[in-house]
């Protein structure tokens, strides 16, 4: 397993109702060549992420419509994607068109990482974005089978990245994360959505010591 191959079993994922940002185009804001664009930024993270001592994986559910579906990154939205690229000593160019949009959760999760030195990676137990039907611009769950193909993915980027811990946000989260066929260390906190905010903080600066 490579970086690219990852990227590429990334790519075959294809359910009712799911975007999937590394193939699919959306034609109201996508550039026209979004879903490249994505799939280059995600392979080159997990590249330099292989060759870098990760701290730790943080694991959460599955993309937003204001998030992972317009950048391709687990807790990422169109204000953080600078940062996260940054982060990995990479640039990027936006794959949509108009005015930054801010994902709520996302900007909680950075509010954290802003603060800590740590290696991390952001992954998702569904690392799509599915969508109510009829409603592209709508959140749901992923279901049964979605998860197992992205138990599959993550099984497979643990192997690739070798993560010293693994930060479980939210039970499905941590779910995922005890399935695991190799082991790690899993803390779970609070994800932030849904009036979790302050338990999801409160969890990470137990976690990672800071104020």
């Amino acid at each position: 397993m490579t970086p690219a191959s990852f990227v590429h079993s990334l790519q075959q994922l294809e359910f009712d109702q799911v975007f999937n940002p590394y193939t699919d185009r959306c034609s109201v804001y996508d550039r026209e060549d979004a879903p490249l664009l994505r799939s280059r930024l995600l392979r080159d993270m997990v590249e330099s992420a292989t060759e870098s001592r990760l701290d730790a994986l943080w694991v959460g559910r599955d993309y937003s419509y204001r998030g992972g579906r317009r950048t391709g990154l687990a807790f990422t939205d169109d204000v953080h994607l600078g940062e996260h690229a940054l982060r990995w000593g990479l640039t990027m160019q936006r794959p949509v068109r108009g005015d930054p949009v801010k994902e709520r959760s996302a900007s909680i999760v950075w509010s954290v990482l802003s603060r800590i030195e740590a290696t991390v990676f952001l992954w998702n137990v569904f690392p799509l974005h599915p969508h109510e039907p009829g409603n592209p611009f709508s959140n749901r769950s992923h279901n049964a089978q979605e998860r197992r193909a992205g138990q599959s993915l993550l099984d497979q980027l643990v192997r690739l990245l070798q993560p010293s811990a693994i930060i479980a946000i939210g039970n499905d989260a941590e779910k995922a994360a005890l399935r695991l066929e190799r082991p790690a260390e899993v803390t779970k906190v609070r994800h932030p959505s849904y009036g979790g905010r302050t338990e999801f903080l409160e969890g990470m600066k137990t976690y990672y010591g800071f104020r």
